[in-house]
């Protein structure tokens, strides 16, 4: 079995951090909903919330390092934020360099808000990306805390930015329907937003990508396994695998702490089950995968990365054992990329919590759009 000992192969995993009676430790957890430990940090450290479910002992007084996806409080440069409009029969009626809502885009069972961002010069045929916010988070949130939008007005491609329409903002990845191609819930609404952007603004099908962080990252596993036929790669921040929030007959947006905690743990074909029963009967390709994740993440703890591993590796038939494993250039130190495969990466961050930073340029470089 792949538990987190195994793991070790891929690099010298620190530590997970332990609390200190009365104090935890620098990275971390220090308070969110259900934590009942420490809530004050060691000297040197600050108590940053990070969403709504985990709140993390960062180094310093003031600036938070660079481990956590706490939105800006401003749109990127050059760019507006306008939140109402209705869906356009096609891009040309969409205002350029703009957050702009849209509606009536498709079966959408649960209301997920959505909003789209399109560049000033579109590219031909461009791809498209769904950028998935976390717990907390927002459309808007998302938008002006990633550089998706900024990088689009170099490369010409649209973003779709959903809004989870549930209390908390975390995103339904824990239902039969959300689970299951053309169930319904939160991942219809989002699949029907891609169609609608494929039949109407020219978006190239072979390029629409999905992306997200925490609650957005389970999210982007929940798209691939449901939605192979539309998304062709994704990138997951600090997520799990696809299936692992199932909590069959509880409500939509369920927390799944067996699953968080890093305590669900099967094997490899048992994890790719859970995908492919999400669309009975597909043949066709699967969405390549690249999946990042901290050691010292207490909110989804680590073990889920290898969990991950395991699940699409073996979907992709690969060995278990990585055919590189590499810090590349633009990785801080301690960020080891084991790469499977051509279709399946896996960026392990040493010492990072959750979440782990944006790397908006690597993704795109990963999904051939760069």
């Amino acid at each position: 079995m792949f538990s987190l000992k195994v793991a070790l192969s891929f690099g010298t995993l620190l530590p997970l951090v332990h609390l200190a009676a009365g104090q935890a430790a620098e990275w971390g957890q220090c308070g969110g909903i259900g934590w009942a430990g420490a809530t004050t940090c060691v000297s040197g450290t600050v108590c940053t919330v990070i969403n709504a479910y985990y709140s993390q002992c960062l180094p310093g007084a003031v600036t938070p390092a660079p481990t956590s996806t706490t939105p800006a409080t401003s749109a990127p440069p050059g760019t507006t934020s306008t939140p109402t409009g209705s869906a356009p029969g096609g891009l040309s009626s969409i205002p350029a360099s703009t957050l702009f809502q849209i509606s009536n885009f498709g079966s959408n069972p649960n209301n997920v808000g959505m909003f789209v961002y399109k560049p000033k010069t579109v590219a031909a045929k461009p791809p498209l990306i769904v950028a998935s916010h976390y717990c907390s988070g927002t459309a808007q949130a998302y938008f002006t805390g990633s550089r998706f939008a900024q990088l689009a007005e170099t490369y010409g491609y649209v973003v779709l930015y959903p809004n989870s329409p549930h209390s908390g903002t975390c995103w339904d990845v824990s239902s039969n329907a959300t689970l299951t191609h053309d169930g319904g819930s939160d991942s219809l609404g989002i699949a029907s937003a891609a169609r609608y952007a494929i039949a109407n603004w020219g978006v190239d099908a072979n390029r629409v990508f999905a992306v997200g962080t925490s609650s957005g990252a389970m999210m982007t596993s929940v798209l691939a396994g449901a939605y192979p036929d539309i998304f062709k790669a994704g990138i997951v921040d600090s997520g799990v695998a696809d299936g692992c929030f199932s909590l069959p007959g509880q409500p939509e947006d369920s927390w799944n702490s067996e699953c968080s905690e890093g305590e669900l743990i099967l094997t490899g074909a048992e994890w790719a089950d859970r995908v492919y029963a999400a669309y009975p009967g597909y043949t066709g390709a699967r969405p390549k995968m690249q999946v990042w994740h901290g050691t010292v993440d207490t909110t989804l703890f680590p073990q889920n990365f290898f969990e991950e591993v395991k699940q699409w590796t073996t979907v992709f038939g690969y060995s278990s054992t990585p055919i590189s494993n590499t810090s590349e250039s633009y990785l801080p130190s301690g960020y080891s990329n084991a790469t499977f495969g051509p279709n399946f990466q896996a960026i392990l961050a040493q010492g990072v919590g959750h979440t782990v930073p944006l790397f908006e340029q690597q993704y795109l470089e990963f999904l051939g759009i760069a």
